[in-house]
């Protein structure tokens, strides 16, 4: 697994605008939605909310607005959300898997179904692609600089119950079983070391490579087209890019 996690340094080399953060925003505040009507508004009891709420912080998102969505949920907030993941393939049979939530699936069915369609993929049935992908607390942390001692950081969070580590494209990446990652991520901030993220993804098992230019440029398209739509949530893939 070491050094497989794309999905990392897509997501933090891209520079965010203020309209793509406003997004971003918007949609993990419908995930707390849904997990404050489903399990109350205590993340120490609701394991749900308490990773969005860690998702929300690893994303920026001002606790203010955290806090006033748990509010709106609990006050009865009429926005009724479903989620559902679709999978699929993308050019030149990339696994992809798109996590939604919507209040309209037949328009989020269709949206994905016809982006799948457009840039040279399809989708497919539940559980074609999802066992190509595992279940993982991922940690990221920035060493732009190189200031971090290697062995140091692999060597704390490897004690803190971590089980992989990766260092990659002045970044660090560390690998934990879901219900690892609260502890490992304490103890590293407990050590000073500022996190990029700290979330539960879906990691690949294995990586493929695209070679046609047209099968890159479709694949980044579909990636786009899927991340932009605001019924999406997150979009896992195993391209190696």
């Amino acid at each position: 697994m070491s050094g497989h996690s794309k999905w990392a340094n897509i997501k933090h080399k891209k520079e965010k605008t203020d309209a793509q953060r406003a997004k971003v925003f918007t949609k993990i505040g419908k995930e707390i939605t849904i997990a404050v009507k489903e399990g109350g508004g205590d993340p120490a009891s609701n394991a749900k909310l308490r990773d969005l709420i860690l998702k929300a912080k690893s994303n920026n998102v001002p606790n203010d607005n955290i806090e006033r969505t748990i509010k709106k949920a609990l006050g009865g907030s009429n926005e009724n959300y479903e989620e559902i993941v679709y999978e699929g393939y993308g050019p030149a049979g990339i696994a992809v898997i798109v996590e939604t939530t919507t209040d309209n699936r037949n328009r989020t069915a269709g949206n994905v179904r016809s982006y799948f369609s457009k840039y040279h993929g399809n989708m497919g049935q539940t559980g074609c692609v999802s066992y190509l992908f595992s279940e993982k607390g991922v940690i990221v942390i920035g060493n732009e600089d190189g200031d971090i001692d290697e062995d140091k950081l692999m060597e704390l969070a490897l004690e803190s119950g971590a089980e992989d580590f990766a260092a990659e494209d002045e970044m660090f990446e560390i690998y934990t079983e879901p219900d690892d990652l609260y502890a490992v991520k304490e103890a590293l901030e407990g050590a000073g070391y500022e996190l990029l993220s700290a979330e539960k993804s879906k990691v690949p098992s294995n990586y493929v490579s695209l070679d046609s230019e047209d099968d890159i440029k479709f694949m980044e398209l579909l990636i786009e087209k899927l991340e932009d739509d605001d019924d999406v949530m997150n979009v896992y893939h195993n391209w190696e890019n």
